[in-house]
């Protein structure tokens, strides 16, 4: 099987979407459904086998690519961050920015610095659909406001299917922002597409620990007796760091405006995506600059909002410092053991977890994505993390069964948020 299929077929899709442009043969489109899932039409593929080999879903030869990407003499190295040059922490000197968007507005800042000073033509960012408040929306972004509608974070499927024919279509460079998924795709492509490489000056990455599909919103709003038709704007983070869930049905004011820890937490493994549960990649090893939350002290004090920044590449490091001179951002070094520290919860585990649901499949003969990377051997308690988690994500594919993750929910979420 020489396509696509053979992803969708073992359940490795991460719903990237980025099939769907490469094939020359226009056999592959996304299908949005719970998850986005790329469909193939048999009659036209011509198994010239470009969608299998930029697919994410089957692995990644991180390491490998990683070393050819990042080659500056001043690299270092961490088991966990991979490649990389400096670890900085800090936020935009922009108060609205940094407050309304997602940990500190340095990514949405630093767009727009790189837009302001004709260093890119366009950024490729995910905002929520005009026609569907709720749905994710890639587009390339070639002004302020334009990458300011695209702040903040979006727990949800976001598929990228489409973009690289209007990035080669474009007039100018762009940068590319995305999930490690993302990344690890295009990264893939870049090795052999030579024109889109011509077009991507950098690529950005956001810390992923691991998605929500859109049954996720589905529960949510049926939990708030809310209509998805309704709602004219929504934010799954807003309001400084880490921020409220608010949702919009109609004037100015949020029906609803839930703190993020709240909610989120509260939602646990129910709705996650059965792919991320085998990522072993948290940061997006393959990014020219990551940006994520910093949760440990005293930057985990901050409310108003505050980011860690891994950066990779010597050419966007020597940026981020010219916009720290002109004081457009601030930003301060510190050790990639504290960036490392502040993501432990998600990040420790995430690679013995991955390495444990890996193993029990291949003891049921299915097919596991295959990296050049060496990974944590497992505990026991990662076994039993990885049964309960599928226990959860059962109760999460089946309606009729979400009266479970009503009571569980409702134990979390403080009354005062209850409809």
């Amino acid at each position: 099987m020489n396509n696509i299929c053979l992803t969708t077929k073992n359940e490795l899709c991460t719903g990237c979407g980025l099939c769907e442009d490469v094939c020359p043969a226009q056999a592959i489109s996304i299908k949005r459904g719970v998850e986005n899932t790329p469909t193939v039409n048999l009659k036209k593929c011509v198994n010239c086998g470009k969608c299998i080999k930029i697919c994410p879903g089957i692995g990644c030869d991180i390491e490998f690519l990683s070393k050819n990407c990042f080659s500056d003499g001043n690299i270092k190295k961490d088991y966990y961050i991979g490649r990389y040059l400096e670890t900085f922490v800090g936020h935009s000197n922009d108060n609205e920015i940094r407050y309304h968007s997602a940990s500190g507005g340095v990514l949405s800042h630093f767009l727009i610095y790189l837009l302001e000073k004709g260093l890119i033509n366009g950024a490729v960012v995910t905002k929520f659909s005009s026609s569907d408040a709720m749905y994710p929306e890639t587009f390339i972004a070639t002004s302020k406001e334009e990458i300011l509608s695209a702040k903040s974070s979006k727990y949800c499927p976001v598929s990228l299917n489409g973009i690289t024919k209007k990035i080669l279509a474009f007039e100018g460079k762009v940068v590319v922002v995305g999930l490690p998924c993302h990344i690890q795709s295009l990264r893939k492509r870049l090795t052999f597409d030579s024109k889109l490489k011509e077009k991507i000056v950098g690529l950005f990455s956001i810390y992923c620990s691991s998605n929500r599909n859109f049954n996720a919103q589905k529960f949510l709003l049926d939990y708030y007796k809310i209509r998805r038709e309704d709602v004219t704007k929504f934010a799954y983070r807003d309001d400084g760091c880490l921020g409220n869930m608010k949702v919009f049905v109609s004037g100015k004011e949020p029906l609803l405006n839930i703190p993020f820890i709240d909610y989120y937490g509260a939602l646990r493994s129910f709705f996650k995506p059965r792919r991320c549960l085998s990522c072993i990649d948290h940061y997006g090893e393959l990014a020219d600059i990551n940006f994520g939350d910093i949760h440990i002290a005293p930057y985990s004090n901050d409310r108003i909002g505050v980011s860690s920044i891994i950066v990779r590449n010597s050419k966007y490091r020597s940026i981020l410092m010219q916009a720290v001179h002109e004081n457009v951002l601030s930003i301060e070094p510190i050790p990639c053991d504290i960036v490392n520290e502040s993501q432990k919860e998600m990040l420790y585990p995430k690679q013995r977890k991955a390495h444990a649901l890996m193993n029990m499949d291949r003891l049921l003969h299915r097919m596991t994505p295959v990296y050049d990377k060496e990974l944590k051997k497992p505990y026991l308690k990662d076994y039993v993390s990885e049964i309960l988690c599928n226990c959860q994500r059962y109760v999460g594919r089946h309606p009729f069964l979400w009266f479970v993750i009503r009571i569980l929910f409702s134990h979390k979420i403080s009354k005062e948020y209850k409809r």
